[in-house]
């Protein structure tokens, strides 16, 4: 256990209390390893965001056991308060209960407190411990806001910026960081630009951006390739995308990377070989090209193919563990992803061979993410928002620290059904299309079960699906659920808008006058083309990409993404839930007593009921899950398979595999 868990563990020694309040502002508790720990511990940590939602919990789940001699659902409850101060909980609450106060002021006593708040929470605990190796040694000496800025920079991103003196010092660092995926948090990005901008040889240059950025360094890292090959006679077109569209902040193509030093080509080789960066294909050399060079082209045909089986390879190379981060399983999905996409644009001769590896891939995907949830599921919901949503209902909340950091329109594209693999496609399409478009790319969890109902009501309204029960069954509250959060963070009703049923051209029309009011702050859109495409699937994953392909050339979605660019909306793009190919293992026989007969899972009121269902069928998979309604208890088809007549083949979702629950979050941004 590391020195940061012990010490936030430390504050809760079992057996002196069951129930406990956290004054938490900077949400220290809410760390995936402490939250883990601290539930086999026997806690059970509760956010406190309703006071009247909660109370109710409260009073049913525990205080009632508990008045009763029970044990209750946990052998103790941390209550957990977004604040410094325990004000807004109610007196009763504070007389039963013993109180934590938690705080990065007190844990990080030595550095600027502004700067640590505002650094990621996947960073704290790297700097715990070099804050008590380290900044310790000056016990007198409180450091300013550049000066923890310069030990972070040191300590956790091992760089230094004044030793940035020229062009391979640059892109050295830049491929270090971006090769191990660990870009720099804006405010340090920041403070490299400050420092750089004094030197005259990096005057101009985007700075801030290409360390903070991923997908900025990647166009602009491809397109210098691309000119550098051209400046050696060697012409061609990527591999994997439609184009090569330059980085708008570099329109002329000056940008130049040394890509003959040593040091850059050991990374740049890296990072082809990862699929990181795509190679070009060419149909001739000279004779006298570096051997060097051959890790970044292709002259063989069939080397998409290639790609594809060597990036499933690096997958089961790369499978996260059952102790794995959250971010792991969120970095594996987006790759499995990109190799996916990959595969379904194969034509058939080429993708033949290559079935049993990718299925192999999924079979142990799956069967590590299920244990994985069984251990960690139960955390999500509660891990911080601030820099990304690790869930979707967390989504809604996001978008409104984001109006609050200066955002003042946002708008929110849900892509109904869109899995990881088929946002890959749609990207490449856009990026052909519309080159000026730039995408920050991440991911999140839905919710399982991944039903439309209960993972897109969550995205919609910002609650659990507890918080929604009476309307769990259906989609139709979905409106009035999106303004209730927005009018609970201020806005008025006419300042929000929610669309659904948006697919095509020609009905963007209509939405473009209802998204010039004035007066509108808020958008929520469904494009539910993605769905519509997999519930008529005949012919699979494969058959889908033909008709995403079709759809895409339509021009809707990056007209879709330039009408609400071009009327000052800051986007977000996100899916309720993927998509898998499945077979199916049969019908269980109560299918009218089950309340939702899904093809990957099935929902009972009952206990009893599920269990006889799960009898039926072998491989079956019951994973608990606190946060749903206590009559509605899910049945999931196990691996691949769907609860449809023995042997028919479909493509559906509602179950647990990377495919269904990892979904996109993408930032869509177009540079002036």
């Amino acid at each position: 256990m590391s020195l940061w868990s012990e010490r936030i563990l430390g504050e809760f020694p079992p057996d002196l209390a069951r129930f406990w309040i956290a004054a938490d502002p900077d949400d220290v508790l809410l760390d995936e390893h402490i939250l883990s720990e601290l539930r086999s511990r026997g806690f059970e940590v509760l956010p406190f965001e309703d006071a009247i939602a909660f109370r109710a919990d409260y009073e049913a789940r525990w205080r009632q056991p508990w008045d009763q001699g029970e044990p209750g659902p946990a052998k103790a409850l941390v209550l957990h308060l977004r604040s410094a101060e325990p004000g807004a909980i109610p007196w009763d609450y504070l007389r039963r209960a013993r109180l934590v106060r938690l705080s990065l002021a007190n844990l990080f006593p030595l550095l600027s407190y502004g700067v640590v708040q505002r650094l990621g929470a996947e960073y704290r605990e790297a700097l715990f411990e070099a804050h008590a190796k380290h900044a310790s040694q000056s016990p007198n000496q409180i450091w300013g806001e550049a000066a923890t800025k310069e030990f972070i920079l040191t300590h956790i991103f091992q760089l230094g910026p004044h030793l940035i003196a020229g062009n391979v010092d640059l892109w050295r660092e830049l491929l270090r960081l971006h090769y191990r995926n660990t870009p720099l948090p804006r405010l340090l990005a920041d403070h490299v630009q400050d420092i750089l901008d004094s030197k005259p040889a990096f005057q101009g240059l985007p700075v801030s951006e290409l360390f903070a950025s991923l997908a900025t360094f990647l166009r602009v890292v491809q397109a210098a390739w691309e000119r550098f090959l051209k400046g050696k006679g060697i012409e061609g077109s990527r591999v994997a995308e439609p184009q090569s569209p330059e980085y708008a902040g570099d329109p002329a193509g000056k940008i130049e990377i040394p890509f003959e030093h040593p040091d850059i080509r050991a990374l740049i080789d890296s990072m082809f070989l990862d699929g990181t960066l795509h190679p070009l294909l060419v149909q001739k050399v000279p004779a006298e090209m570096p051997d060097w060079l051959t890790v970044g082209i292709v002259r063989d045909p069939a080397a998409r193919r290639n790609l594809v089986r060597d990036g499933l390879k690096r997958l089961l190379d790369a499978m996260p563990s059952i102790e794995a981060s959250y971010r792991d399983w969120l970095s594996f999905a987006k790759s499995f992803g990109e190799i996916l996409s990959r595969f379904h644009a194969l034509d058939q001769a080429h993708a033949q061979g290559l079935d049993d590896l990718l299925q192999e891939v999924q079979r142990r995907s799956d069967e590590l993410l299920v244990s994985w949830m069984r251990k960690h599921y139960s955390d999500l919901p509660s891990l911080p928002v601030a820099t990304a949503p690790v869930m979707l209902h967390q989504v809604p909340r996001f978008l409104a620290l984001r109006r609050g950091a200066g955002e003042k329109k946002v708008a929110l594209l849900v892509f109904d059904g869109l899995a990881m693999d088929q946002w890959v496609q749609i990207r490449e399409h856009v990026t052909g299309r519309a080159p000026k478009l730039v995408f920050d790319e991440g991911a999140c969890f839905a919710w399982l079960p991944t039903l439309t109902a209960v993972s897109r009501q969550a995205l919609f309204s910002g609650l659990k699906p507890r918080e929604f029960a009476d309307s769990i069954a259906g989609t139709s509250a979905e409106p009035s659920l999106w303004s209730r959060f927005w009018q609970d963070q201020g806005l008025r009703a006419s300042e929000i808008l929610y669309r659904k049923g948006i697919r095509r051209v020609d009905q963007l029309d209509e939405l473009a006058e209802a998204l010039s009011k004035p007066s509108l702050k808020v958008a929520g859109i469904v494009v539910d083309t993605i769905d519509e495409i997999v519930h008529g699937a005949v012919l699979g994953k494969r058959g889908i990409a033909s008709q995403i392909d079709s759809w895409c050339t339509s021009g809707f979605v990056e007209q879709l993404l330039a009408l609400l660019l071009d009327r000052g909306f800051d986007v977000y793009l996100t899916a309720d839930h993927g998509n898998v190919e499945a077979i199916g293992a049969g019908r269980p026989n109560q299918g009218v007593i089950a309340e939702s007969r899904g093809e990957r899972v099935r929902i009972y009121p009952t206990d009893l009921l599920r269990k006889q269902s799960a009898e039926q069928i072998p491989g079956t998979i019951e994973l608990p899950s606190p946060a749903l309604p206590p009559n509605f208890l899910p049945l999931f088809a196990g691996a691949r398979t769907a609860f449809v007549h023995k042997g028919e083949p479909l493509v559906a979702h509602g179950g647990i595999s990377v495919e269904e629950l990892i979904v996109p979050f993408v930032a869509v941004n177009q540079p002036n």
